[in-house]
């Protein structure tokens, strides 16, 4: 797999940063995604929406409406029907109407998937140590705070209509 950064491999120290801190920021997040999808795949039969979308639902006993748990996820509306649909075929998933409005649908874990789902957030907690296991604990900590900043500054320079969105 050719790595995100070989765009910018020649560009000397000092040049071009923001450039080379976006595409070490995606080649990063790539090269994890990548290896936590294999291994929700190889130890639970599961993908990475499918985690992300029980996750959404965990910290909500009560259940999310579908088109919540697509924007907590990012996952289209569509897309949520069937990630859905899936997890309620295996029993992890309980769909429902509310008496108040029958044209909104509800999802909650059943029992069956929140066990499941504590057992896998375990498993990813553990996954994710290990893959930044050689990165010492004040490097993570001074990244989060610096990361922290460029999210904002990203996040204040949105053109209008995403600005307007990223609020909602």
């Amino acid at each position: 797999m050719m790595d995100l950064e070989f765009v910018v491999s020649d560009a000397r120290e000092g040049k071009k940063e923001e450039l080379r801190l976006w595409l070490r920021l995606l080649s990063t997040t790539k090269l994890i995604s990548q290896e936590i999808r294999r291994r929700l795949r190889r130890e639970f039969g599961a993908t990475l929406p499918q985690f992300d979308l029980m996750a959404q639902l965990y910290r909500e006993e009560d259940g999310l409406r579908l088109g919540e748990l697509s924007s907590r996820t990012m996952v289209t509306n569509g897309n949520i029907t069937g990630l859905v649909e899936r997890l309620e075929a295996d029993g992890m998933v309980l769909r429902t109407r509310p008496e108040d409005d029958r044209r909104v649908t509800v999802a909650r874990l059943t029992a069956k998937g929140r066990a499941i789902f504590e057992v896998m957030a375990v498993a990813h907690e553990n996954w994710l140590r290990e893959m930044m296991a050689d990165v010492d604990p004040i490097i993570v900590s001074g990244l989060l705070v610096h990361m922290g900043k460029v999210k904002e500054s990203a996040r204040r320079h949105l053109s209008e209509d995403e600005a307007a969105s990223a609020r909602n």
